[in-house]
């Protein structure tokens, strides 16, 4: 086996160890920075998350919309349901579903965070329990950083830059319900 074939491997066990013990019910409490100004939005999630093993309707449905041949098999998966509120005001302000499907170091999507159409995402491992994304789309990057501590919290660093220049600045912190 290659080198490249074992180190995707690896990656994919990583990512399925780590979808498996994000699985669950969990309260995200946030915090957006708009740069330069520093304007600052808080927000207030319930997030289920579900691991999804390979072969499941989900990641074969994931599969299709990204026009991947029926030979091609995603490794394993999740989804994601969030409800999400403005903390200050409590006003609703975002609820939906996101699927991944991991293959090699590409996670894929149903949908990014800023478009509606399918993405993908090479990702990496600094540590079985740091797990980072790399995302371009509309001219946008993302670059995200979820990080399991112990069992009951994760920490979420999302920073979005455009034309070169940091747009937005997102922290999170995650307890488990």
């Amino acid at each position: 086996m290659t080198s490249l074939l074992l180190s995707q491997q690896i990656e994919e066990n990583l990512i399925a160890e780590f979808f498996q013990k994000s699985e669950g019910q969990w309260r995200s409490e946030r915090r957006y920075y708009t740069l330069p100004d520093g304007e600052t939005k808080e927000m207030v999630s319930a997030i289920r998350i579900r691991f999804l093993e390979q072969g499941t309707p989900e990641l074969i449905h994931l599969a299709k919309l990204h026009n991947l041949s029926d030979e091609i098999v995603l490794f394993c998966g999740a989804e994601v349901t969030w409800d999400s509120q403005e903390s200050v005001t409590g006003r609703q302000q975002s609820k939906g579903r996101t699927l991944f499907g991991a293959l090699g170091t590409i996670l894929y999507r149903d949908r990014g965070f800023a478009t509606s159409k399918p993405v993908t995402a090479d990702y990496h491992f600094t540590n079985p329990q740091t797990l980072c994304l790399h995302t371009e789309y509309n001219g946008s990057v993302f670059e995200e950083e979820l990080k399991l501590i112990g069992t009951q919290y994760r920490t979420r660093q999302s920073i979005i830059s455009r034309a070169g220049e940091q747009q937005m600045i997102g922290q999170y912190l995650e307890k488990r319900l």
